[in-house]
């Protein structure tokens, strides 16, 4: 087991897990699965083939939708309805939503894939004005 392994939970923290072992790669997603399942521009998942997840709290509270005919898996709260984390040990592949991480990673982000999908207001998001707090 790591000695600083990665924690995290759902937004009403009903389900709280950690993960033992290194990510591997780091994604910024844009298809429209990960935009609709998202409700923004992409998704942000870590992966790794050997880290472990340890559910710590409210396992009985996840759910799972599999989009028929796909390897498209997701996890969510059946709370709060936030995304977690999905093992899919036939394909020997963890996935993390990095959103859901309460701890500091070591890893940034490889890419952004699936570009083509992306949404049209998805396009120079730079140069946007940026706000601290909500705006007033």
């Amino acid at each position: 087991m790591d000695e600083n392994p990665a924690t995290g939970q759902c937004l009403c923290g009903a389900v709280q897990f950690r993960v033992s072992g290194q990510f591997e790669s780091f994604f910024l997603c844009h298809c429209s699965r990960c935009r609709k399942h998202s409700g923004s521009a992409h998704s942000a998942n870590l992966f790794s083939s050997t880290a472990k997840i340890f559910w710590v709290l409210g396992e009985e509270n996840i759910k799972t939708f599999r989009v028929p005919g796909s390897r498209h898996v997701r996890n969510f709260c059946s709370d709060c309805g936030a995304a977690l984390p999905v093992s899919q040990p036939e394909v020997g592949l963890l996935s993390v939503p990095a959103g859901s991480l309460d701890s500091p990673i070591g890893i940034r982000p490889n890419a952004h894939i699936c570009c083509s999908s992306r949404a049209n207001w998805d396009n120079d998001l730079a140069s946007v004005e940026r706000i601290d707090g909500l705006p007033g």
